[in-house]
């Protein structure tokens, strides 16, 4: 079977042909040739995310990034670095209005194991990537980089943006720094409000 040749039925240009004696008959939508996209989003939610709102302005762009997700038929996998270690929420799925509750839960506290959250990442994606390898991998990180030191990091073997989501009068400017480390492309959260 061709490609497009087992797509979706279009019933009225079917139609207006004529009554579809065959499989043949049938005038179907090709199936996309495009290859399946994944983005991977690390969100810091350590205690230092509480300050300012910082956060809770982070949600507001998630939710706009998950939107989008969902049109684009994106899948995503999220991680989360606060407490102790970072967890994994979702691996692989694709985006769907059930990520909205887990949003809306996300709350800010304990230390940031951010760098145990790139190491994770770094893995995760490489071994994905092994497994799929047609698959086009982004990575979001989500941040405001108060870290004490940033350490030798492995490059993310695929496009990534940093977010920088640390605001109030006096700013550290650390997650610039880890942008640069990670090879990552920077903005901060501020030049995002209003697009």
């Amino acid at each position: 079977m061709g490609p497009g040749t087992d797509g979706v039925v279009r019933w009225l240009p079917t139609l207006l042909r004529g009554r579809p004696k065959t499989a043949k008959d049938l005038v179907r939508t090709p199936r996309s040739s495009r290859p399946q996209e994944l983005w991977l989003v690390i969100v810091d939610a350590s205690a230092s995310t509480r300050r300012h709102h910082a956060l809770s302005h982070a949600k507001g762009v998630l939710s706009q990034v998950f939107d989008d997700a969902y049109r684009r038929r994106v899948r995503l996998a999220l991680l989360t670095a606060s407490g102790n270690t970072p967890r994994w929420q979702h691996q692989g799925l694709k985006a769907s209005a059930s990520l909205q509750p887990w949003l809306d839960a996300l709350g800010a506290g304990g230390g940031t194991p951010l760098f145990a959250a790139l190491e994770q990442a770094g893995h995760w994606l490489a071994l994905r990537q092994r497994q799929r390898p047609d698959e086009q991998q982004r990575v979001l990180l989500m941040t405001d980089g108060r870290v004490k030191d940033i350490p030798v990091l492995a490059r993310l073997q695929c496009p990534s943006l940093l977010i920088d989501i640390e605001s109030g009068p006096i700013r550290l400017g650390r997650a610039q720094q880890l942008a640069v480390a990670l090879g990552a492309v920077y903005r901060h959260i501020d030049s995002l409000r209003g697009l």
